[in-house]
């Protein structure tokens, strides 16, 4: 397995909450990080995107129309637009720079959405010097190798869509699939796409024996969780962080 700080001990599962921590619609603020921490869990998943002047954003969409009270797309606004929407009207969006540098020994997941947070993502890393407890993924694998190049040290990374389509498809006609991983740490992937099963014992067996860590989003049915823990997943996102960590304490194997 990856030798990646981000990692934790061979056999760990890594419970990773989903945009932090609520039950009131504040996903990606503050408050719902600081939820994750008090719980107990080590690591959290954000998204990032960067304002017109080139500060990363914790949000998951491009616009601020759905989950704050402001409007318009955050590459096009300033930071000093942006940090007055209120997410659900209460929280404000926090800089992904505050995000590291408020739990020093927590693990982040980030998910770089757009190219306008390439070097902002990169920037907040290198100023919180966050190498070790961070991972960075996105469906664009183009978009991932860019923010990585602006890096001093190294991160975990995570599979793009098309080295994940590479990995399934090449493991369904038998081929060797090690290559398509090979320039990541790990493969973040739902657990089918439509009615087609994306995770199988075979394909999870082949990432293993690549060296390859796997992670499965975004899993909050508690039964769910069970299976895919009897499987041998080396790590769930969730939106119910609350359910992963009982089920994990039940047993035994919440760290």
């Amino acid at each position: 397995m990856s030798s990646h700080p981000y990692f934790g001990a061979a056999g760990s599962v890594a419970a990773l909450a989903h945009r932090g921590f609520s039950r009131d619609g504040l996903e990606n603020s503050m408050v719902a990080f600081q939820a994750a921490v008090d719980m107990g869990f080590r690591y959290v998943e954000t998204d990032a995107h960067g304002t017109v002047d080139g500060v990363a954003v914790a949000l998951h969409d491009e616009s601020l129309d759905r989950t704050t009270d402001g409007t318009g797309e955050v590459a096009d606004l300033p930071w000093a637009r942006v940090k007055l929407a209120r997410i659900s009207g209460k929280e404000p969006v926090p800089m992904l720079e505050d995000i590291l540098g408020t739990w020093p020994d927590l693990r982040v997941n980030i998910d770089v959405k757009a190219e306008s947070g390439i070097g902002p993502v990169a920037e907040a890393i290198e100023k919180t010097k966050a190498h070790d407890r961070v991972c960075l993924a996105s469906f664009s694998t183009a978009r991932r190798d860019a923010t990585t190049a602006r890096l001093t040290r190294p991160v975990a990374t995570s599979a793009g869509t098309r080295e994940a389509a590479a990995f399934f498809l090449g493991g369904m006609a038998g081929a060797n699939v090690a290559g398509a991983l090979r320039k990541v740490d790990a493969l973040q992937i739902p657990v089918s796409m439509g009615p087609v099963p994306l995770l199988t014992k075979r394909h999870l067996s082949a990432a293993h024996a690549a060296g390859k860590v796997v992670h499965v989003w975004t899993i909050n049915d508690a039964d769910r969780m069970a299976d895919l823990l009897d499987l041998g997943v080396d790590g769930i996102v969730t939106d119910r962080a609350d359910l992963l960590k009982e089920l994990l304490v039940a047993r035994g194997r919440w760290q």
